[in-house]
């Protein structure tokens, strides 16, 4: 969600007993992945307006970029409540994860082993990520897959974009195209743990030719896999856009509220994770008689509301524009029971009763983030002949309330109702230009060189971050060439450079220094009618990489600190198979490295050289499959399979932080009946998730501490995990018209 409540870091553990199913081991690109055929792009051709809105930050087959896309056709039949994340997990060197166990609240993503920190989102070009903790919170935007038409993720650096610098992917994604005809959209999901979702969708159609508005609301409610861990998701979207012969103009708004009770304490008593799964403690408390209890209402509350306006003007066949504006407002709490709180830390003074001095009490507060973020973005597009030349850039500013209320206390002391015992006020400005240009210099080779200048300035004055007056400047180039050997290949190199400045949780831990990476991208592209194969190698050498240290702070936020050297290093692999007219195979896989260099620890009090360490939260292998099978028109089933490879969740490679691996097998099942009475066609949809039924847990955390009572520091090690849901399904109807 937001910069207090971060999504979770997460790993994986339990090795699946159904290895006998190692032919769907390797793992699918994505869904069928329509990546441009590998041809001789020399031609300028012409973008459909609607394209403009991404064209700047997105990439072809004909770019030295490792990249996968995904289309509204290609996810449609598994979007059934969960959320983004959880349909991209079948993309090459993806991990996906779920707090509530199920896919629906909050989910975390990385790629490569980076954490969503460092995976750059935008939506139409506008940066989605938090500015202050660099998350993305899908928990704002349920159903928010229902209004995408298409996403790209780029891994690695990739192109330069707005928003904070790529250190691991980037996230691109295009909202609904407009509609020349009028339509109508009704659809429903149920599934387990009371999981329901209810759409309805609408579209004008271009009304002379001109004008079209167009909308959705959504309903998103689940009890989750965990104890109380519940989500009750409510969003909307509308979109009124102007087509004219050169122009494109669109007015969005779309944003949602959220209520979820918290899991993010995951299971630390290995005896629970194995006997009681679903145990959550989030809310547990123990009355005067020693009995334990649950506090009902531990959740999070928040609303986040997106307003953008587009304006795209083809002026001639060369020239292209996009000017953007953009608001996006959030406000909402952290509710919380906690016992025996000091006064101090509230600023309450102590009490007298009965003769007793008291300065402790139980109480319940709210912790709150009443943000603004807003700014405007911008493109210019020139193509012709062998020249394809973009300038762009954005001038972003952020505005963040953060401030605490107690709202009922045993002991109130002195305290009077909305008094604030912290209060915070923290801004953040991003200003970055950038150019790129991809120059032909012959049939077969194709230049791309990309250069971005950016300024980031924080400041915060919180009791968590200290004073902070800190103000960064970037220049980030890359460069890169393509060879198209003939139809069907081509080859490509690059070398892209990212910086990136710390979040205000690692200013919470410490003096953090902003990271620095060098992305090194080699790959070859194969494309022919029953084939297509994607090879890619890649080496990342970080400066001071703010690693994840499988810690989280008290409100479940990752902490993270500077690594000195670090690199990681691998090998992908994804491909589409057409085996035949009814049978297709989708594979992908990776094989990486992940190391820190020289990394020092302080262990039982003193300072140690572990040496070469691998990585928080980076398994070396990551494999998954698609096995598509369409016995008959409009029946479609689906095998998909997803391996994730054991991984530790710290960086001294202690025993006790490992992750076992899992293999997680899903089944789906679409059939659409077409009809001319009353609807154009009626979809159904079924979706059954860990169809063998695996006890696996696909996040955790690690944690050291010091014990000096026996006369000499001592250093114990301790770990937490996140249990994921057993067999479950989810089926759903949607009525078009």
């Amino acid at each position: 969600m937001k910069t207090l409540f971060n999504n979770r870091q997460f790993g994986t553990k339990t090795l699946s007993r159904y290895c006998f199913a190692s032919f769907f081991l390797f793992s699918l690109n994505g869904f069928s992945q329509e990546q441009q055929a590998v041809a001789d792009s020399t031609k300028t051709k012409d973008i459909p307006l609607d394209e403009v809105l991404v064209s700047a930050v997105r990439v072809t087959a004909q770019s030295p970029v490792t990249f996968s896309n995904l289309r509204k056709e290609e996810f449609q039949t598994r979007n059934l409540g969960q959320d983004i994340p959880i349909m991209m997990n079948y993309l090459p060197s993806v991990v996906t994860t779920t707090d509530a166990g199920a896919g629906v609240g909050y989910t975390g993503i990385r790629v490569r082993g980076s954490d969503a920190t460092r995976v750059n989102v935008t939506i139409n070009g506008i940066p989605y990520n938090d500015s202050e903790s660099q998350g993305t919170f899908w928990v704002n935007m349920p159903d928010f897959a229902s209004s995408t038409e298409s996403l790209q993720l780029q891994r690695g650096v990739g192109t330069s974009t707005n928003g904070a610098g790529a250190s691991g992917a980037s996230l691109n994604m295009l909202t609904d195209s407009y509609s020349k005809e009028a339509s109508g959209e009704i659809s429903n999901s149920f599934g387990s743990f009371n999981t329901r979702k209810h759409t309805v969708k609408f579209s004008t159609g271009l009304m002379n030719d001109k004008f079209e508005i167009a909308g959705r609301l959504s309903n998103i409610v689940s009890d989750g896999y965990i104890d109380r861990a519940f989500s009750d998701l409510k969003s909307y979207f509308l979109q009124g856009t102007y087509v004219g012969e050169n122009t494109l103009i669109k007015a969005l708004a779309f944003g949602g509220t959220q209520k979820t009770y918290q899991a993010w304490y995951g299971l630390e008593d290995l005896e629970l994770l194995e006997n009681d799964r679903t145990f959550n403690v989030a809310g547990m408390y123990f009355d005067d008689e020693g009995n334990m209890k649950f506090y009902d209402n531990e959740t999070d509350n928040y609303q986040q509301d997106h307003y953008q306006l587009h304006w795209n003007e083809r002026w001639s066949n060369n020239w292209s524009t996009n000017l953007a504006f953009h608001y996006t407002k959030g406000k909402g709490y952290f509710e919380q029971y906690k016992e025996d709180e000091d006064f101090a830390d509230y600023g309450l003074n102590p009490i007298t009763l009965g003769g007793e001095t008291i300065d402790i009490t139980d109480l319940i507060r709210r912790r709150w983030l009443d943000n603004d973020f807003y700014g405007t973005t911008f493109s210019l597009n020139y193509k012709k002949d062998k020249i394809d030349f973009i300038f762009g850039g954005g001038a972003n500013k952020y505005e963040g309330a953060h401030f605490g209320e107690i709202i009922w206390a045993r002991y109130a002391s002195q305290s009077e109702i909305r008094d604030r015992y912290y209060d915070d006020f923290s801004t953040k400005t991003d200003v970055n230009v950038f150019a790129k240009l991809n120059y032909d210099l012959t049939n077969k080779w194709r230049l791309f060189g990309d250069v971005q200048y950016r300024n980031v300035g924080f400041k915060a004055n919180g009791e968590d971050t200290g004073f902070v007056n800190d103000n960064f400047n970037f220049i980030n180039p890359k460069a890169g060439i393509t060879f198209t050997l003939n139809q069907n290949n081509n080859f490509y190199f690059s070398y892209a450079k990212a910086q990136r400045e710390p979040n205000r949780n690692d200013y919470e831990n410490g003096s953090p220094k902003p990271e620095k990476l060098d992305d090194f991208e080699l790959g070859w592209r194969l494309a022919t009618a029953n084939t297509k194969l994607n090879v890619n190698g890649y080496f990342m050498k970080y400066k001071d990489q703010l690693v994840l240290t499988g810690e989280l702070n008290d409100v479940g936020a990752p902490i993270r600190e500077n690594s000195g050297d670090s690199y990681r290093i691998g090998l992908e692999v994804d491909a589409t198979f057409k085996l035949s007219e009814k049978f297709y195979l989708q594979p992908n896989f990776t094989i990486s490295q992940n190391k820190n260099q020289d990394f020092v620890f302080q262990r039982d009090g003193v300072l140690q050289n572990l040496g070469s360490t691998n990585i928080a939260f980076s398994p070396n292998f990551i494999a998954a499959n698609r096995l598509t099978y369409i016995p008959i028109k409009n029946l479609q089933l689906s095998f998909l399979s997803k391996y994730v490879g054991e991984q530790y969740m710290g960086n001294i490679d202690a025993e006790s932080s490992k992750l076992e691996a899992y293999f997680v097998n899903d089944l789906n099942i679409s059939y659409e009946i077409k009809t001319n009475k009353i609807f154009k066609s009626i979809q159904l949809n079924a979706l059954i998730n860990n169809i063998f039924d695996l006890k696996y847990e696909s996040n955790g955390y690690f944690y050291t501490f010091d014990d000096d009572s026996s006369g000499s520091i001592t250093t114990f090690e301790g770990a937490g995990f996140y249990p994921q849901a057993g067999i479950n399904f989810l089926t759903g109807i949607t009525l078009l018209f």
